[in-house]
């Protein structure tokens, strides 16, 4: 299948620099909702099957307009939700966060969140719910969650995600697209960043539908 792993829209948490990861969340700002229509126009060739994000209000709000664009229903996971952080939920400062995010994608996926989950954690519980899309047959499906919840889950199964991203974060409304299952595994096919946002010193690897 060709799985499609979206950023939500703006926040005015992320304008903050906040670790904002408790449910239910903020609601994307206006700003962001105009972002999360430009994704519904550059996925309108993407023949999606399915939308599925994870139940904080600003990923469901980022897949509302591109499941209604294609006729569908969106799904809410809970599992794709983001790595939740902790002690640290709603500071400014994010380098406690950071460096155990750091740990799992060296390998010490028993490193834990103060306060929150392990990356052993995290992969089942977000790997379960990619399972679940998987499982309902579509040929093409858009997963709408988190930056830090896509960058590690897809850095973990595709390391060459690390290799194209090196230290930069995921825009808003960015998209990994990749090729395959759960248990053939993960190619990765290219990343589609935001073009008609601002110059953020990204370049486009792929077209979403391309090759």
């Amino acid at each position: 299948m060709r799985l499609l792993l979206a950023r939500h829209a703006r926040t005015a948490s992320n304008v903050a620099a906040l670790l904002d990861t408790a449910p239910p969340g903020p609601e994307l700002d206006a700003y962001g909702h105009a972002q999360a229509l430009r994704l519904a126009a550059r996925l309108a060739g993407a023949r999606l099957g399915g939308v599925y994000s994870s139940d904080l209000v600003r990923a469901v709000q980022t897949a509302a307009p591109v499941a209604a664009a294609g006729g569908l229903r969106p799904v809410t996971l809970p599992g794709l939700r983001e790595i939740g952080g902790g002690h640290d939920e709603m500071s400014a400062d994010l380098q406690r966060y950071l460096a155990v995010l750091r740990s799992w994608g060296q390998g010490d996926a028993a490193a834990r969140i103060p306060g929150g989950e392990s990356g052993d954690e995290f992969v089942a519980r977000f790997g379960d719910a990619v399972r679940l899309v998987a499982n309902a047959g579509h040929e093409t499906a858009l997963i709408v969650s988190h930056g830090a919840a896509i960058r590690t889950w897809a850095g973990h199964v595709m390391p060459q995600v690390h290799v194209e991203l090196g230290a930069s974060g995921l825009p808003n409304t960015t998209v990994i697209v990749a090729d395959g299952d759960p248990d053939a595994g993960w190619r990765l096919l290219g990343i589609d960043y935001p073009e008609h946002d601002p110059d953020d010193g990204f370049h486009r690897l792929s077209r979403v539908g391309g090759a």
